[in-house]
């Protein structure tokens, strides 16, 4: 099993639960690696069943049985949306602490083991469930400091989640050799369009 819509950006994987985040925001199409993962309720069933399975993996739990609807359907593809643009805004000027102006809802449980251990466990059936567990694993992500180094790549065309692995946290594209090159080529031919005239 693997992030098989993260994999094909050949993007860093953020992680532990993390990437269940990245690879929801991936599922998007491209021109240049592949197609749209929640086109309809066939693939997007296929998509959510592998990625709740390999997010239990990931996290040692048992994987949920999840069964989408189209409206379901519907709920992944706002889900999708809201979160890559929570991504878009730059990790330094994300805001920081408790959301004042609650807009989403999701419920998850608080559950303990006997050394005490706190977890958060997903509440929900289909695409309620993923997005608890989205949810969950974001405000993990902010309360660890990991939730600042999932961006979206700048290349337009590109767009897909990675996990800036860089030591001052400034990477701009998943892939420096594809989508830096393409942008850098970009400016290029700007800069030499600009002295020409």
């Amino acid at each position: 099993m693997s992030w098989v819509a993260t994999e094909r950006f050949g993007a860093r994987t953020a992680p532990a639960g993390l990437a269940l985040v990245q690879e929801l925001v991936n599922t998007h199409a491209t021109e240049r690696d592949g197609e749209e993962l929640l086109l309809d309720y066939p693939s997007a069933q296929r998509w959510l069943q592998n990625a709740a399975r390999q997010w239990a993996d990931v996290r040692g739990l048992t994987a949920p049985d999840l069964v989408l609807d189209e409206a379901g359907l519907r709920d992944l593809l706002e889900l999708r949306s809201t979160v890559a643009g929570l991504l878009a805004v730059p990790a330094d000027q994300r805001p920081e602490g408790v959301p004042v102006d609650i807009q989403v809802h999701a419920r998850a449980n608080l559950v303990a083991d006997a050394e005490g251990r706190v977890g958060i466990e997903p509440e929900g059936t289909g695409s309620s469930w993923l997005a608890s567990a989205v949810w969950s694993e974001i405000l993990r992500a902010q309360l660890t400091g990991t939730w600042a180094r999932l961006k979206l790549c700048r290349e337009p065309g590109c767009r897909s989640a990675f996990y800036d692995t860089s030591r001052n946290h400034s990477g701009l594209w998943h892939d420096v050799h594809s989508c830096g090159n393409i942008n850098n080529l970009r400016a290029s031919r700007s800069r030499k369009k600009r002295s020409a005239q």
